[in-house]
């Protein structure tokens, strides 16, 4: 099972949080850098966020910088995404993904090879 799984996606109020979850194979995840991307309806896929291997290093999209924090746990195969101030414009469909391949954190769909089926979060206003 290489294929990472979301979770902890819901329905927020505008102002409030979540914390999203990605459990992935053992035998690839501390060897990965480990990113976030949203897709809202009939929009292209964008990047929200990205963490390096050793969780050394973070990257954040201008719209979630400040208010989303990306980690990781190494030991339990399984990276965060915690996002407060939620608005209505986060609302969308959350993947993640890792990068087995590229030493540098990547901001682009195509540096990532495994996915996970995404995790819905709506916010409310």
């Amino acid at each position: 099972q290489l294929q990472p799984v979301e979770s902890g996606g819901g329905l927020v109020q505008t102002g409030g949080s979540l914390r999203l979850s990605c459990a992935a194979s053992g035998r690839t995840f501390s060897n990965s850098n480990m990113g976030w991307f949203r897709q809202a309806p009939g929009k292209a896929r964008e990047f929200v966020a990205a963490i390096s291997r050793n969780g050394g290093s973070t990257f954040y999209a201008d719209s979630v910088n400040e208010r989303f924090t990306i980690s990781r746990d190494n030991a339990k195969n399984t990276g965060y995404l915690k996002m407060n101030s939620l608005k209505p414009e986060d609302t969308a469909l959350y993947y993640c993904a890792q990068d087995s391949r590229r030493l540098r954190i990547g901001v682009n769909s195509r540096d990532y090879d495994y996915w996970g089926q995404g995790t819905q979060v709506t916010v409310s206003s």
